[in-house]
């Protein structure tokens, strides 16, 4: 990836005297101790868009406050999108309310480098090339597959795309967000276009679906949450296989099914703000997610954490939770980051026509 971008601009200095907002590994600071006893001298992280109900951030961010009681997490914003964090970033710019760290969709992450730090994590050689910026601006961190979630007690499960085209799905029919903004609903239209005949170098087709879906009547346009899912307001939803799974807890006739066919996987991205106004614990909350037991703990919400095969041939990937994972699609694609940068320019050109 060959992308570059100011290192941090922050000028505080941590424990012994390093530059935190500098530090581009945990070498710069010499120890996981050190580190540690820089972000505990900050006691604070801003952490915005963490939904607890999402691939287990909840058990995430309650495993780091047990391991770090001297750190105060501020969960802000927990239901805006990629693009929101970075407004929100970009507003709050030099308070110390701004947010730390993100948690992006590829698409928003490639049209912000210049709003992260570099930082590469102590298990960085584990990370695939592929799901890693090369400077560490920003990282792959968990992933899953674009799923459709229903309520079996009213709908059918869908065989083909086409069939929610369906006057049986009338007003039935919703994405995760606006995929110009945010990952989740990205990845719907991705699906729709590579479930439709085309490739992930031309959305198109896929855009072309949901103006189809919506002209049927069959699209809901609201945002989908656990709330909005129990009660029944989205019954047929495109989302991340994971995040499907979780609604069967408050729905017990929620079923999910990934289509047959070609699969279209992606992953979310850590990154940290150059500005984080707490860059020690920023990079602290790094360690973490990156580590064996943050890695584990995305297994635990159904995701696929990024170092999963290093971890299994390791020995330390919760192995009963690994084999119960759904089985991946045997054709799958992953668009690539030209791909993404394309189909966020067209989605920007198209969408809202397309679905008004």
């Amino acid at each position: 990836m060959a992308l570059t971008a100011c290192a941090g601009e922050s000028s505080t200095p941590a424990a012994g005297g390093t530059d935190a907002g500098a530090a581009t590994s945990l070498a710069d600071f010499g120890t996981l101790a050190d580190l540690e006893a820089a972000a505990k001298a900050e006691g604070a992280l801003n952490v915005i868009a963490l939904p607890r109900d999402w691939a287990n951030y909840g058990a995430v961010l309650d495993a780091f406050s047990a391991k770090y009681p001297e750190i105060t997490i501020t969960e802000q914003s927990p239901d805006v999108s990629s693009a929101e964090e970075i407004q929100a970033a970009k507003t709050n710019a030099g308070l110390d309310t701004a947010p730390d760290v993100f948690d992006l969709g590829l698409t928003v992450a490639l049209q912000n480098t210049d709003q992260f730090a570099p930082y590469q994590v102590a298990t960085w050689d584990d990370i695939p090339d592929a799901l890693k910026e090369a400077s560490g601006l920003f990282v792959g961190d968990y992933g899953g597959y674009m799923s459709i979630g229903y309520d079996s007690s009213k709908y059918a499960a869908p065989a083909a795309i086409d069939d929610l085209l369906g006057a049986d799905y009338k007003g039935a029919v919703a994405i995760n967000g606006d995929p110009t903004q945010a990952g989740a609903a990205f990845a719907a239209v991705g699906l729709a276009t590579v479930q439709s005949g085309g490739t992930l170098d031309d959305f198109q087709p896929g855009i072309d679906f949901f103006s189809e879906l919506n002209a049927a009547g069959n699209m809901l346009k609201l945002d989908v949450t656990t709330a909005t899912v129990a009660s029944g307001e989205t019954p047929v939803v495109f989302d991340w296989d994971y995040l499907n799974a979780a609604h069967q807890a408050d729905n017990k006739n929620w079923k999910v099914t990934i289509l047959p066919g070609t699969g279209y996987a992606g992953y979310y991205n850590q990154a940290i703000n150059r500005e984080a106004p707490n860059p020690a614990a920023a990079r602290l909350w790094q360690e973490f997610l990156y580590s064996d037991e943050g890695q584990n703990l995305w297994l635990a919400g159904g995701a696929r954490p990024v170092r999963a095969e290093a971890m299994a041939e390791a020995g330390t990937i919760d192995e009963k939770l690994f084999a119960a994972l759904p089985d991946a699609p045997e054709d799958t694609v992953v668009p690539s980051e030209e791909q993404s940068t394309a189909a966020g320019e067209l989605l920007g050109e198209k969408w809202a026509a397309a679905v008004n």
